[in-house]
């Protein structure tokens, strides 16, 4: 039986409006080759200076993930030939990386180290096609962080869970978007096997996968492939792979460089740089509440449940519009069932749920959530007003009238439950015999008849006090 051993490398984008050592903006996408210049692209006598908000961005990121900062740090070149980079060169950082010793922790209380977090440029991208290859330099020069994890990953499902909350951790603290389809993020995981009691074995890396199940993936495939050569009496050689999403597989592309085959030295085109302690302290309070303090937050003080919690907890804006809701005077559990019921009935995708752009507001919403608290109408009315809500802009009162603002009297409610009971004399033998769920039935009925008007909680009491159950 062979054991895992994996550490992964995560490049992330900066949220930069400018690249790393000049003024060319930085957004994605836009025409090949209209976002450079001599800077991003090395030519002759053109200087790099250093971006401050990169700095500032990346020491901020290893806040957020418990890192220690470098008071003192520098750029190295890194020396390798391939297009991507016209100069053959990447700047980055080597020996005096930003951030250093920081973790994450996992929901099981493990805790994955990260060795550091340097800050670095990112390269131009190649396009293989029909033959040919074409080089789009836009990314190249944008501001990147390589978040490099330490070897304490055992399985393949907590490596998801690491990219994952990493993920989390720097769309949240508003570092980067993240965004693995547009290539904001992208994972280098390296993986090795060995048995128990016996040194490590040799590692490979698979290098730029785009999607969180893309990670797990990859790694069982790359753990199967090396047990198969070992199995059968070969070596593992120290290479650098693909993963082929489409064909689910990985395959060598070379063998993997050492750093000594990069010939780092001090980058001799920019100055060494210092971060003070106040500079570093104003940083971490820019830091906002991060997805796991969030989600304590929300199940210990708020005392919600956490399967519903963690359908919302990872969403920005939608965390902020229920915070926002629940200072209003929204029940927190009202509020949270609503938007996890309704509101993402009418978001479709994960991008429309981080966008969470609403035609209504917080304060809205949380009128809305109130006039159910105060038992004005009834929790299905506010599931019945909210798409009419959302699709409008209007308040709530704009679609309540007198009549739903008026709800069932004492008397009324019990003389109608004595019917539900007479009318459905199976489900009540069912609720007599252990099967709970046939009250449904007879809430189904309360409901019609009362056209959504009866408080079912008051119902359930009263019907299980009519059969004594």
């Amino acid at each position: 039986m062979y054991k895992l051993v994996c550490g992964i490398e995560t490049h992330i984008e900066l949220l930069c409006e400018t690249k790393i050592f000049c003024s060319c903006r930085a957004e994605f996408g836009g025409e090949p080759n209209t976002r450079c210049c001599p800077v991003c692209t090395g030519q002759a006598g053109a200087l790099p200076v250093l971006n401050r908000k990169a700095v500032e961005l990346a020491i901020k990121a290893g806040l957020a993930v418990n890192c220690r900062i470098n008071r003192a740090s520098h750029m190295d070149r890194k020396n390798y030939f391939y297009p991507d980079l016209p100069k053959a060169y990447q700047i980055s950082q080597f020996d005096e990386p930003l951030c250093v010793d920081g973790y994450i922790e996992l929901d099981s209380g493990k805790r994955i180290g990260i060795e550091r977090i340097h800050i670095e440029e990112d390269a131009g991208k190649l396009i293989h096609e029909n033959g040919y290859t074409y080089i789009d330099y836009n990314r190249g020069g944008v501001a990147l962080i390589e978040v490099v994890s330490r070897a304490d990953i055992e399985t393949p499902e907590e490596a998801k869970e690491y990219a994952e909350k990493l993920q989390l951790i720097m769309r949240s603290a508003g570092i980067s978007d993240c965004k693995m389809q547009e290539g904001s993020m992208r994972c280098d995981v390296n993986v090795s096997i060995h048995k128990d009691g016996e040194e490590w074995g040799t590692r490979t890396e698979i290098k730029n996968i785009g999607s969180l199940t893309g990670v797990m993936k990859a790694i069982r495939l790359e753990a199967k492939r090396q047990e198969q050569i070992l199995e059968n009496g070969g070596k593992i050689v120290q290479s650098t792979m693909r993963y082929d999403e489409d064909n689910a597989r990985v395959y060598v592309l070379r063998t993997k460089e050492n750093s000594d085959d990069y010939r780092y030295f001090p980058e001799p085109d920019t100055v060494r740089f210092s971060v003070s302690d106040e500079e570093i302290e104003n940083i971490r309070k820019t830091l906002p509440e991060l997805p796991d303090e969030k989600l304590r937050r929300y199940v210990n003080e708020m005392k919600l449940p956490e399967n519903k919690v963690r359908l919302i907890y990872k969403y920005k804006n939608a965390t902020a519009f229920f915070d926002e809701a629940v200072s209003e005077g929204a029940s927190a559990e009202n509020a949270l069932n609503l938007i996890i019921a309704t509101v993402y009935a009418t978001l479709k995708t994960e991008a429309e749920k981080e966008k969470f752009n609403l035609k209504i507001s917080a304060k809205q919403f949380s009128q809305l959530v109130k006039l159910a608290d105060e038992k004005k109408i009834k929790i299905n009315k506010a599931k019945e007003i909210l798409p009419k809500m959302l699709e409008t802009g209007k308040s709530a009162t704009d679609f309540i009238s007198s009549d739903d603002m008026s709800g069932m009297d004492e008397a009324s409610l019990i003389e109608l439950c004595q019917r539900a009971v007479e009318a459905n004399q199976k489900a009540v033998e069912d609720i007599k015999s252990g099967k709970d769920k046939a009250i449904n039935a007879l809430f189904g009925f309360i409901m019609k008849e009362s056209r959504g008007k009866a408080d079912i909680k008051e119902a359930e009491r009263i019907i299980r006090e009519i059969i004594g159950k």
